[in-house]
């Protein structure tokens, strides 16, 4: 029997295809044809959770008192902590009451507050390229998305001269990120204080993507949206524990900043979820409370495959700048093809996986995003396959080492 009439929401069907779960079909059709990868495509770190996170885990787990619904907001512990956490780092002060709260995910929250603000017919600006959540959120509920080009030529900076009074005025939302995902670029104080300054002249919600806080090099420190005089009566701050605290997969984040923001996404939020599983808050909180050795032995690791990879690579030929932040590189496609041909002919050849910059916008295209989530060896390895193969003019051979 067809069912062709059953269709899916108008929202599904204006989607284009999210490019991870492309990827993932690929990498699934490449391990069936036994090969080995190397997968440098999501921002996935490699590697279990610090032994205290795991510990917490398991200490609650066999509480008893652990296992029921959590509070829609979390539990008030875990909401000091963060708020502990920001002043700590940010000397940011917040009310863990009303100016806290924790998600699954800081992709979940970022959706979602789309949903909860953004009629169909509202202009949303988003810079491009981008994380696809910072314009997915807003396409689902209908907005009106007006991209913000970022350019190598200025640092991958958002221009905001470069916008339409007309646009401006009529702009409800604008999502940003810095340290960026894709472009590893950051941003001066000055520039969050000229966003700040613009969004109240404008009346544009704010919505601050902090997602690589820690994950910063040589001396530089990132800047907190909420440092900046104004920012918490015009914005929020989204943080994420995947990528610091290798919890990708515990699906926990937090949001932070205006409590009316704040609290229309946790009204959303009641009529979709319970809250985060009390064992993931447990945990959590220990994450964020470990001491600043940890922190630095993240920061040493990914320092070192960031040089490890420009270095390997720039003897073949490409040419990838220095970041100062996140645990991806962004590098220019070193071949004259499209980054998401490269990208396909780059798993086939050689079993390595990098994310074609298409995905992230199409002011992306021409670059690849390379994700440091593997050790030196296996980076060495990716390097080795890529000497070997074809697909950046090198002669050699094809082989690729089954699995």
């Amino acid at each position: 029997m067809s069912l062709d009439w059953i269709k899916p929401a108008d929202r599904l069907s204006a989607l284009p295809p999210y490019v991870f779960a492309r990827l993932d079909e690929l990498k699934t059709s490449a391990r069936q044809q036994g090969l080995d990868l190397i997968d440098l495509g999501m921002g996935n770190p490699d590697g279990p959770p610090p032994e205290p996170v795991i510990e917490a885990a398991i200490a609650a787990l066999k509480s008893p008192n652990t296992h029921g619904y959590p509070p829609f907001e979390g539990h008030a512990d875990f909401r000091h902590t963060i708020t502990d956490w920001y002043h700590r780092r940010y000397d940011v002060l917040l009310d863990p009451e009303i100016e806290a709260l924790p998600l699954l995910g800081s992709k979940e929250g970022l959706t979602h507050l789309a949903l909860a603000y953004i009629n169909p017919g509202d202009v949303v600006l988003v810079p491009n390229p981008a994380y696809p959540p910072h314009f997915r959120g807003p396409a689902l509920a209908g907005a009106e998305i007006y991209g913000l080009p970022l350019k190598a030529e200025n640092d991958w900076l958002i221009d905001l001269g470069s916008i339409p009074d007309q646009v401006a005025e009529r702009a409800k939302i604008l999502y940003f990120n810095y340290p960026s995902n894709p472009t590893t670029a950051v941003a001066p104080r000055e520039l969050f204080t000229e966003i700040v300054a613009f969004a109240r002249k404008h009346q544009i919600l704010l919505v601050h993507d902090l997602c690589y806080a820690e994950l910063a090099f040589d001396g530089y420190q990132p800047v907190s949206l909420l440092e900046i005089p104004g920012a918490k009566e015009i914005g929020v701050e989204f943080h994420t524990l995947s990528k610091t605290y290798n919890m990708a997969g515990w699906r926990v984040g937090f949001v932070v900043g205006n409590p009316q923001i704040i609290q229309g996404l946790r009204t959303l939020k009641t009529n979709l979820d319970y809250g985060i599983f009390a064992v993931v808050q447990a945990a959590a909180q220990t994450a964020l409370q470990l001491p600043d050795s940890h922190l630095q032995g993240v920061q040493q690791r990914y320092r070192e495959r960031r040089d490890f990879v420009i270095a390997g690579l720039g003897e073949l030929g490409w040419h990838i700048p220095k970041t100062k932040a996140t645990m991806y590189l962004w590098a220019p496609c070193p071949v004259e093809m499209s980054s998401a041909d490269f990208a396909l002919k780059l798993i086939q050849e050689t079993g390595i996986v990098m994310t074609p910059g298409s995905a992230f916008g199409h002011h992306g295209e021409g670059y690849l995003r390379i994700s440091l989530i593997a050790d030196c060896d296996r980076l060495g390895e990716a390097i080795h396959r890529i000497r070997q193969s074809q697909i950046c003019g090198t002669p050699t051979s094809n082989v690729i080492s089954p699995s």
